[in-house]
């Protein structure tokens, strides 16, 4: 990392086009106004999520015993790193009915009341949450509203809550998921059933909230009511595996950043470019209310499993990557082992575990997962700084932006290409004194830079 005095900059920020979206949200809120039937679902972020990052927790590969008690042994560890909320893949018990493998896919649940064995009990479920709520962090449950096991009771007593063939028959929601039946969501009873079942974690464990798996195949207006329902016993957060705008209207906290994450993808394989991010960041402030999370990620279970994991596929940009997900617009995601540079595509229906060891990246996560807690700039959402593009002499192969908040400032440069880049930040001026948050270098206004092949600095007030 190298850098010589010298250079004009020049701010060019996304927020120019303020008064063009401000009249898009004033459009967005006319619509809220007429669906007056639901007005009083409309609700403001928890709290505690302003500041939060996410954590997606694999309990059968986590450990050798592959259990919640196995799991809490590393809730000290978690804290210390800075991970605010966990998410668990689903806990409950797995169908056996055309499973695939021999432990089947944990969203294949037959019973949406209870533990799967392999993982514990539901007195061992709920000690984690307590021991979790104990080191001021939260945890959410995955949730599967769109499709049932096989073998799941609601199968046989009410055949009419599922999608059927022109014969009658029972189908999958997709023909790949051969596992699963597929629910109809015409049907109120089983409405009222979900949500009931949502609720039950809420009441039963004090859970904080839920991950709502493909909730784009799920009807709107359900997870608005199932919100509604929930926000009655506690304000939960809501996360949907979806990249839906109107699911931030009223039911849902946050959602995918799917497209983002193809970007960064395919920006490595030569796919695309600095320029997409930028296309995409406009359009997110186009179609998406101010205040809603978008999850920023590298890898989670579908990507690891299915993809590969993001050693593999991000080679030796796995870094610069990462300190993207953590700085940009939005709230990070962290998948199980990515802290110890997992490096295998772990198996979805058997058991394989996770190889813990320490690297690289474990530092990098600790020290961004912590300036993001405390550096008001990089809160989420309306809490945050907006993302102002800052413009470099090399903007094909850097990409620098700057977030500021009530007196608190990130301005994070990446070299986003597999060549050593020289350049200077185009007439980018700043009141505020930065410090390099790894090597605790003093922002200086004239600095000429030179990065590495995917080389990074991030600098922040103090």
């Amino acid at each position: 990392m190298k850098h010589k005095m010298k250079t004009k900059k020049l701010l060019f920020s996304l927020t120019i086009l303020l008064s063009f979206f401000l009249m898009i949200a004033c459009k967005s809120e006319v619509k809220k106004e007429e669906k007056s039937c639901c007005s009083e679902k409309v609700q403001k972020h928890v709290e505690w999520s302003k500041n939060s990052n996410i954590y997606e927790v694999n309990i059968r590969q986590y450990t050798p015993e592959g259990t919640l008690n196995a799991f809490a042994d590393h809730l000290p560890r978690l804290k210390k790193m800075g991970v605010d909320i966990l998410w668990l893949m689903p806990i409950q018990p797995i169908g056996e009915k055309n499973r695939k493998g021999t432990l089947g896919s944990y969203y294949a649940v037959k019973d949406y009341k209870a533990v799967n064995p392999e993982f514990g009990t539901l007195e061992d479920f709920k000690n984690l949450v307590k021991k979790v709520h104990d080191l001021d962090m939260h945890i959410i449950l995955d949730w599967v509203a769109n499709h049932s096991a096989w073998d799941h009771p609601w199968i046989e007593s009410n055949p009419e809550w599922y999608l059927k063939d022109s014969t009658g028959n029972i189908i999958s929601p997709v023909a790949d998921w051969s596992d699963v039946a597929g629910f109809t969501y015409e049907n109120q009873e089983l409405r009222k059933a979900m949500i009931d079942a949502l609720e039950y974690w809420v009441v039963e464990t004090n859970i904080d909230g839920y991950r709502c798996d493909v909730a784009g195949m799920v009807p709107t207006e359900f997870w608005e009511d199932a919100t509604s329902a929930l926000m009655k016993h506690k304000h939960v957060f809501m996360l949907a595996e979806a990249n839906v705008p109107e699911h931030h209207n009223y039911a849902f906290d946050m959602s995918y950043a799917w497209d983002m994450h193809f970007i960064l993808n395919e920006i490595v394989t030569g796919e695309k470019t600095l320029e997409d991010i930028d296309n995409k960041l406009l359009k997110d402030l186009e179609e998406y209310p101010s205040d809603a999370y978008r999850m920023n990620f590298t890898s989670n279970h579908d990507e690891n499993s299915w993809k590969g994991n993001a050693v593999k596929r991000l080679g030796p940009a796995k870094e610069v990557m990462a300190v993207f997900t953590l700085t940009a617009s939005g709230m990070p995601l962290i998948y199980s082992g990515q802290e110890a540079c997992l490096d295998k595509d772990l198996e979805f229906f058997e058991k394989d575990q996770i190889e813990w060891k320490e690297c690289d990246i474990t530092e990098l996560y600790t020290k961004l997962l912590h300036l993001k807690k405390e550096n008001k700039a990089l809160w989420n959402g309306d809490f945050g700084g907006k993302m102002e593009k800052i413009v470099t002499s090399d903007d094909a192969s850097i990409y620098a932006y700057s977030r500021i908040k009530d007196g608190q400032q990130v301005v994070s440069i990446l070299n986003m290409s597999d060549k050593e880049i020289e350049f200077e930040l185009n007439d980018f001026k700043t009141t505020y004194t930065l410090y390099e948050v790894f090597n605790g270098d003093q922002f200086e206004q004239n600095d000429k830079f030179t990065l590495d092949p995917w080389e990074f600095l991030v600098y922040a007030t103090k």
